[in-house]
């Protein structure tokens, strides 16, 4: 079975007959003990060091369907190496763009986006409120906020809901969360723990969504709430939209309450908060244990795992986009 492999040292990629080789190399140019991983067991890879690997790697890795994700020393996000489309279809891109061009079409789409992910917040909040935590204030507003999605008619109007719903339910976290402060949510940088995790885990989401994405008809760059060419994937984005609230901020809130994460894995360097390794290592182990973990599927009357439904979630997209069945986006009910 497939997974995903994190390379958080700094180290060179090669082939050794069907087998990848990493070996790692500390800042002192010395080599390590080297690593050796069956490409047919590599699903994707997530690169926390630098790497050095030739054109001669990246063709092997694009022939075995490996993609490759780049994080720099902060933690950002920087970019994928995908293997070509091989999915891809005519009618699909065709149908994609239109929904695209069409604003009726488009805004549709982008409230069900929108609509998902504030549903996903409630639910979290929800929680978190019948367990003696007071977060009543943050629930009615979001739902006020829930009722004007359908009134929206424009990206830009939307997107500016979007925003209060995400704002409304960032003050939460403080009562949440024990022992951590967030505060507002600040991005570039993240000046605190809460907020570096976030902006970690939602980057980590976007690429499962990215990799779900890629295994199916739907063009990546082709989004509906996102503008395209804000980043090159921006239709991972949209669908990041619906998880973030299911696999980033529950493994937050339970990372940080069970005390597997704790202020001395942060460290502060000028004006940004930064994991070190043992809290990128703990978290990275958690969201994947997060992905695999199943449920029993309502409509399918089976189990799936978290990582599966992401890909579930982009045959709905597509379905709707052909005009097969209406999307309905993915709403927990736990």
């Amino acid at each position: 079975m497939k997974k995903p492999y994190y390379l958080f040292n700094p180290g060179r990629l090669s082939r050794q007959d069907n087998t990848l080789k990493f070996q790692p190399i500390d800042e002192h140019g010395n080599e390590g003990q080297p690593r050796f991983i069956p490409i047919e067991t590599v699903d994707n890879l997530y690169c926390f060091g630098s790497l050095d690997a030739n054109s001669a790697m990246y063709n092997f890795l694009g022939k075995n369907q490996v993609a490759v994700h780049f994080f720099d020393y902060y933690e950002h996000y920087t970019g994928s190496f995908m293997p070509k489309e091989y999915l891809l279809a005519g009618k699909m891109q065709v149908e994609q763009t239109k929904y695209y061009l069409a604003n009726k079409k488009r805004i549709i789409l982008a409230q069900k986006f929108v609509l998902g992910g504030a549903m996903n917040m409630l639910k979290n909040l929800n929680y978190y409120n019948n367990r003696q935590k007071d977060v009543a204030r943050q629930v009615k507003a979001i739902e006020g906020y829930i009722e004007k999605i359908p009134q929206t008619t424009q990206i830009d109007e939307l997107m500016g809901l979007e925003g209060n719903v995400r704002q409304t339910y960032y003050e939460a976290f403080d009562v949440i969360i024990n022992d951590f402060q967030m505060g507002n949510r600040t991005k570039q940088p993240p000046n605190n723990e809460i907020n570096t995790l976030i902006s970690f885990g939602n980057m980590m989401c976007y690429t499962v969504c990215l990799g779900q994405i890629y295994h199916t008809q739907l063009n990546p760059t082709i989004s509906f709430l996102h503008e395209p060419g804000y980043r090159r994937y921006s239709l991972a984005l949209d669908l990041a939209e619906i998880f973030k609230p299911i696999l980033v901020d529950r493994t937050i809130f339970s990372l940080l309450n069970k005390k597997q994460i704790q202020s001395n894995d942060f460290r502060q360097e000028l004006n940004r908060c930064v994991m070190k390794e043992s809290a990128r290592k703990t978290f990275m182990a958690a969201f994947d244990e997060k992905l695999k973990e199943t449920f029993k599927h309502r409509n399918l009357g089976r189990s799936v795992s978290y990582k599966h439904l992401v890909k579930l979630e982009c045959y709905k997209l597509s379905k709707h986009i052909l005009g097969i069945e209406e999307y309905k986006p993915f709403k927990m009910n736990w």
